[in-house]
């Protein structure tokens, strides 16, 4: 599974001082660093290496400042990490390569050494914003089989969380989350009910919803 590459690589860039995030925006590691703007690195990853993996990499060079590729090295040495053509090309393009072996050793097989290009601002910063917006890092990259825990998400299960004890006025709610009258009122998951003007209550869904996940700490 592409997921048991997460904790490595995440361990990598943390290493290099970035705030490491999975599954945002479509990107299954995003990482970003405590600079003001901050430096937005990005890793896909892959069980071996392959054009679909540069493919992606180049998807992603709109919106970030470094580009990672990372997938499994070929115990037998036959896998395109060490194929000099797939290495140069990675090189042409300022992909960075990351090569993990079956103990999670991370190696580098190629530097991400010139910074890709910024040519939509807009998707950049949603990237950003989701990755800030998160708490925690709720969900493992590479994932494709399981809804994400995304920033909404997680705002929705606070709010489920607050009417799990009974029916609240959206103002008492705000306290703990800020955007809840959009979230009750737009009611994308179907947990919430109202029961009179900016009163709402907490539907079954919504009591499955608190079983199956956990709302985020504070």
């Amino acid at each position: 599974m592409e997921t048991s590459l997460y904790l490595p690589v995440k361990g990598f860039l943390e290493d290099a001082g970035y705030t490491v995030k999975g599954e945002v925006g479509g990107c299954d590691l995003v990482g970003l660093s405590d600079g003001d703007p901050p430096v937005v690195v990005i890793c896909e990853l892959k069980l071996s290496f392959n054009l679909e993996l540069i493919l992606q990499a180049v998807d992603r060079a709109s919106v970030a400042d470094e580009v990672w590729i990372a997938a499994r090295v070929s115990a037998k040495g036959k896998g395109r990490e060490s194929d000099k053509r797939y290495r140069d090309l990675c090189r042409r393009l300022g992909i960075g390569m990351l090569g993990i072996s079956d103990k999670g050793d991370v190696s580098v097989i190629v530097g991400s050494v010139t910074p890709m290009p910024r040519t939509n601002p807009k998707r950049r910063s949603r990237l950003m914003r989701e990755h800030q917006r998160r708490k925690g890092d709720p969900a493992v990259g590479g994932s494709t089989r399981t809804p994400l825990m995304t920033a909404y998400r997680q705002q929705a299960l606070g709010c489920a969380a607050a009417l799990a004890a009974g029916p609240l006025k959206v103002r008492e709610i705000r306290a703990q989350v800020p955007e809840a009258g959009k979230i009750l009122q737009a009611n994308v998951y179907g947990w919430f009910e109202r029961h009179d003007r900016g009163v709402y209550g907490l539907t079954e869904a919504g009591r499955d919803a608190l079983q199956r996940w956990q709302p985020p700490a504070g």
